[in-house]
């Protein structure tokens, strides 16, 4: 380039295109992603050009305008993410949980009556039950309380609903 002579965009682009699309494509990883941002920042070059006052720093102003285009999409993306794993959980609407088949009949019937039918079954179900719908007990720790394995006493509950079922549903 001549001093005191301004070239014109597309002499500029055709001089420092492929180094400026080759430093955003190693900034942002993605070759798609890349020319996108390629394009905007000689959109945002091309819109500044008439502005631009020194002409022996025009490399270093694409690249700078590549930078910025680059940073950007950054805090875009950042925002995005943090939108996602703050923000959308605030606007979930509340929503009443679905009521356990177990539980309903559980609160229909005294708790005199649901004691008789949990006392008929066999002391492995029994305690079980009685810990997870009367101490509030989780599976886990129903599990930790008795050495047992966490499968086991899954199976156990499975076992004692089947069998107190139909006793608890001729009562209710």
């Amino acid at each position: 380039m001549l001093q005191g002579f301004a070239p014109s965009f597309d002499e500029l682009v055709k001089e420092h295109g492929k180094a400026i699309f080759r430093y955003i494509l190693s900034l942002v990883g993605h070759k798609e992603l890349a020319e996108d941002i390629y394009q905007e920042a000689l959109i945002s070059a091309y819109l500044a050009y008439p502005s631009m006052k020194e002409q022996s720093k025009y490399k270093s102003w694409l690249f700078t305008i590549a930078i910025n285009k680059c940073r950007d999409y950054w805090r875009k993306e950042k925002k995005a993410q943090q939108f996602w794993k703050e923000e959308v959980y605030s606007y979930t609407v509340s929503i009443e949980p679905t009521s356990i088949p177990e539980v309903e009949v559980l609160d229909k019937l005294t708790d005199q009556q649901v004691a008789e039918n949990i006392n008929l079954l066999p002391e492995i179900y029994r305690s079980s039950i009685y810990l997870y719908y009367f101490q509030d007990f989780s599976l886990l720790e129903i599990a930790m309380k008795g050495n047992l394995p966490l499968s086991t006493v899954k199976t156990r509950m499975k076992r004692a609903k089947e069998r107190l079922r139909p006793k608890m549903l001729s009562l209710a």
